[in-house]
């Protein structure tokens, strides 16, 4: 095992038990903690892998973007240490259900996808090439998962509006 393997396994351990407590922690601060420390792992991953500009839109986006979003909201209702409400056990296996069925959906379709290998070179990672083709509309451009992130940060905001929402005060 080389010094590389033991740098994988480490990053991918960090990430896999950040994002487990993540899940399962009780309280709402530390959930956002840990979902912040296993977006930092999947960061590294991406240094580790030599995809720096990826790891810096990883950081930028999700990190600084989302999680800062969402703790802001958790600040906003000034409930930092509340308890998540707990959830029945039929919630809890449904979403174990879900995510079994999800991870077995998505082994399926990669092992009947058929990889194509090529003699072309790749493009050079500059900034340059991976902004044409991050808004590019031409058969190798992705402006569509551009856009779809535009989405995705919609969609966090707007959680998180729903999140720092002031509940009534019962009488």
């Amino acid at each position: 095992m080389t010094a590389q393997d033991i740098i994988f396994y480490l990053l991918a351990a960090f990430t896999l038990v950040a994002g487990f407590l993540a899940v399962t922690t009780t309280k709402i601060f530390r959930s956002a903690i840990f979902l912040l420390f296993s977006l930092i792992g999947i960061a590294g991953i991406y240094f580790w892998l030599e995809y720096e500009f990826i790891a810096a839109v990883q950081i930028v986006v999700y990190v600084g973007g989302i999680v800062v979003l969402i703790i802001f909201s958790i600040f906003l209702t000034q409930e930092a240490g509340a308890n998540l409400p707990d959830t029945a056990m039929t919630k809890k296996i449904t979403g174990g259900l879900a995510a079994v069925f999800g991870f077995g959906f998505t082994l399926l379709q990669v092992l009947q996808h058929k990889f194509i290998g090529t003699t072309e070179p790749g493009i050079e990672p500059n900034v340059a090439n991976i902004g044409n083709r991050m808004l590019g509309v031409n058969e190798f451009g992705y402006s569509l998962p551009f856009e779809v992130v535009s989405i995705l940060l919609l969609a966090a905001m707007v959680g998180c509006i729903v999140i720092a929402l002031k509940k009534p005060v019962e009488k």
